[in-house]
């Protein structure tokens, strides 16, 4: 008696294993789509949310750019924080400054990104193509942050490159830009990664952009 249960359960058993495989594989979009879902809903509750002001850390010279930043940043789609922090280690808010690699202005963008005709110091157009940079290292570094700044500094390659072998510029870049920008978007009076920032050399450049502008330090 006991054979014949178990025989007839083998035969039960497959006779119900194709439909219950069958009806998995249909389900399964749904609960892949679910899940992606739940995802991104998540993400949307830890991602910051831009309120359009830039923050009360940046310094004087960064803030006296302050309605201008907020504006390139909505006619870009950049978060203004963003654009600040950026600013801030680039040039302070110097608007006319030129590294010794001859990077240029505000944004300290590298000549070829501009045209010809264009005036490379020139404020807005210095933030346009530093906006159209940093969304296209959004995209290579799939909005991650710290990497669109890195991608900023060093270039697209590092998105795909391990820390250890970035420069050592650009990985300090990748500390500053994620510790100010991360104080930035809380809205906070104050940030100990700008202050490193500060002490590491930023200040000299924050007076000369001061002393250019008009504004106190």
């Amino acid at each position: 008696m006991q054979w014949r249960l178990r025989k007839l359960k083998r035969q039960v058993m497959r006779r119900l294993w194709l439909p219950g495989v069958m009806a998995c594989l249909l389900l399964l979009p749904i609960f892949l789509n679910a899940g992606i879902a739940l995802k991104e809903r998540i993400w949307e509750q830890l991602m910051p949310r831009s309120t359009g002001e830039i923050a009360p850390l940046f310094t004087s010279p960064v803030q006296y750019w302050g309605a201008q930043i907020e504006q390139w940043a909505q006619d870009y789609g950049l978060d203004p924080n963003l654009l600040a922090t950026v600013m801030q280690i680039e040039s302070c808010g110097h608007p006319t400054v030129v590294s010794s690699a001859g990077a240029q202005g505000l944004f300290q963008v590298m000549p070829f990104h501009f045209a010809s005709s264009e005036i490379m110091t020139d404020p807005a157009t210095n933030a346009r193509r530093s906006a159209n940079f940093l969304n296209e290292c959004r995209r290579y570094a799939r909005e991650d942050i710290g990497l669109t700044m890195a991608c900023y500094n060093g270039g697209p390659s590092v998105v795909n490159r391990s820390f250890h072998t970035w420069a050592a510029e650009t990985q300090r870049y990748y500390v500053w830009g994620v510790g100010i920008y991360g104080d930035a978007t809380q809205q906070v009076q104050s940030s100990v990664a700008l202050e490193a920032w500060l002490e590491a050399g930023g200040m000299h450049l924050c007076r000369r952009a001061a002393d250019t502008l008009g504004v106190a330090y």
